[in-house]
């Protein structure tokens, strides 16, 4: 079969529709490659109106047992996984057809870039994101286009996979999420010993989460899978970036103790936090004026710091843990 006659099988788990699943089918609609179905997966039975749409209701189970329900259900060789806060480029199943040429090759994926129209705290929580000081260690070239390249793991938010390699290392592990993609991409790489390539034109738009609440409450969940996957799963999550927020909360508390009693360790210590402020504030302006809006800088260096501060806690909380709850 030429790659042209792939069919790809579109999934979107997801728990009721809304707008932003509307807005995904819209733009679905419009692809330059239409050799697709489309697969939801919300957890009453909906009303679609949409052609090539297959709706299965899955009661009230985890996006990760979602597509996993969707991955059967699907007909396409290729699965397309994207996230029902998200929409696609034009071009997002065309532009994967190239790279797919290549049978050593089990995925693709892509950015995940703030649409434009997103409100100022989403567009603050997208920054935080996409700031190399902000993401760390998850790679700035998840939020926006950089060069290609060959990956290890990548978030299913915009994830497409050969459905024969996602079914030989069993799909989804559906014990866990977030983490799953996480778990998926260790198998496909590792076990199948099969390639995942970052493909900046595979590109869709991803709804942020609004600063603050929703933004820290999904930091919470990232770090703590993350630092338990350090321990278990430690080939692709036990690495230098994710362990940087919890060295710099330490370094604020046992500084902090230590310049009390050893005063001659204060200077070191005012100087260190000031040269972290001092990017903060960097980041803060080169923010201000790429957005034209002091305002949005002004939350992206709060979120920046929060962000360490919460997943600087957690991560070592994930990593004692002895089992993640579903």
């Amino acid at each position: 079969m030429t790659l042209e006659r792939f069919k790809f099988s579109v999934i979107i788990p997801f728990k009721s529709i809304n707008p932003y699943v509307q807005q995904c089918l819209n733009h679905l609609k419009k692809q330059s490659y239409q050799n697709f179905e489309i697969i939801l997966l919300p957890d009453k039975k909906e009303k679609i109106i949409y052609k090539n749409v297959i709706s299965l209701a899955t009661g009230s189970i985890g996006p990760a047992e979602k597509r996993d329900l969707g991955a059967k259900k699907a007909r396409g060789e290729i699965l397309a996984f994207i996230d029902d806060d998200a929409y696609p480029h034009r071009d997002w199943l065309k532009n994967s057809l190239s790279t797919l040429k290549n049978k050593n090759v089990a995925a693709v994926c892509g950015p995940g870039v703030t649409p434009r129209e997103d409100d100022i705290f989403r567009q603050a929580g997208g920054w935080v994101n996409s700031l190399w000081f902000g993401s760390g260690g998850a790679g700035t070239y998840r939020f926006i286009p950089q060069k290609e390249r060959s990956v290890d793991d990548y978030p299913s938010m915009n994830f497409i996979v050969r459905k024969v390699d996602f079914d030989k290392v069993g799909g989804f592990n559906t014990h866990y999420w977030p983490g799953e993609d996480t778990k998926l991409c260790l198998d496909l790489v590792y076990n199948l010993k099969k390639k995942i390539i970052y493909q900046p034109k595979v590109l869709v738009y991803h709804h942020r989460k609004p600063l603050f609440l929703p933004h820290l409450k999904q930091v919470s969940r990232f770090a703590i899978h993350r630092g338990y996957f350090a321990r278990v799963f430690p080939q692709t999550s036990l690495r230098f970036g994710y362990l940087i927020p919890t060295l710099f909360v330490l370094f604020l508390i046992v500084g902090f103790f230590l310049s009390l009693f050893f005063k001659s360790l204060s200077p070191l210590y005012l100087i260190s936090i000031g040269a972290y402020l001092s990017v903060l504030t960097i980041n803060m302006v080169y923010v201000m004026v790429k957005s034209r809006n002091i305002l949005t800088g002004v939350l992206t260096g709060t979120g920046i710091f929060l962000t360490h501060i919460f997943y600087g806690i957690l991560f070592p909380l994930g990593f004692l843990k002895k089992n993640l709850k579903q």
